[in-house]
């Protein structure tokens, strides 16, 4: 399943920005709740995260490793807030033909991800580490 998923990011092209729309937070709530999105950067698998009612997420670099969190808008940014961070991470997100883009604090030169697919299963998370 791993393997299937990281062919399908690399045939996946980030969606064309010249045609995106900017999303705001009620359509962004619309059109992730209850989903699990894949995002890829520059080709490559970036992450996964799952959106929950009431504005929680679960987020992974797709290593197992899973960190809940909640997001809330910010101007015309969606920033998310994590368990094991307590600094904001913002993002602009629009709309274009082949789904979300999020740009890093709507900086051109920053991270710009793109959504690659979504599965509609839920993502793997690792259980506490065990023992000692």
């Amino acid at each position: 399943m791993l393997r299937v998923t990281v062919l399908l990011f690399g045939l996946c092209a980030p969606a064309a920005t010249a045609a995106a729309e900017p999303v705001g937070p009620e359509a962004f709530d619309r059109y992730t709740r209850g989903k699990t999105l894949y995002y890829g950067f520059d080709g490559q698998p970036y992450g996964v995260e799952r959106y929950l009612p009431g504005r929680r997420v679960i987020w992974s670099f797709l290593d197992g490793e899973c960190q809940e969190g909640e997001w809330y808008p910010q101007g015309d940014q969606i920033c998310f807030i994590y368990e094991n961070r307590n600094d904001p991470q913002c993002w602009q997100f629009s709309m274009g033909p082949g789904g979300l883009t999020a740009r890093f604090q709507d900086d051109p030169l920053s991270t710009e991800l793109y959504e690659s697919h979504e599965i509609g299963e839920e993502m793997l998370c690792k259980g506490p580490d065990v023992g000692v």
